[in-house]
């Protein structure tokens, strides 16, 4: 599944700034139906709790991309020609 979000263009960073912004949504979304629904606290809280789940779903997703961003195939590769060196094997000493 992560190999296809990468494929699909996702990045960690995409995901990290998802949960930030799911965080500051589910606070909108507690105040807002706190203010405009007056259906009182319990309904707002369930609302900021339901969407204040979706945050630690996108930082695990975005800690998994990240990682394959690193060691997934082509990863030392792919680093390395982003900070412009050649890419170099380590070779295992015995």
């Amino acid at each position: 599944m992560i190999k296809l979000l990468r494929k699909m263009g996702l990045s960690s960073n995409m995901m990290y700034a998802a949960g930030v912004a799911s965080i500051g949504i589910s606070f909108t979304s507690w105040l807002t139906s706190l203010k405009v629904e007056h259906a009182g606290l319990d309904r707002a809280d369930r609302w900021g709790i339901f969407v204040g789940e979706w945050a630690p779903t996108f930082f695990a997703l975005g800690a998994a991309l990240r990682l394959e961003e690193q060691w997934g195939e082509g990863g030392k590769e792919e680093e390395a020609r982003r900070m412009g060196q050649p890419a170099r094997e380590t070779i295992p000493v015995s």
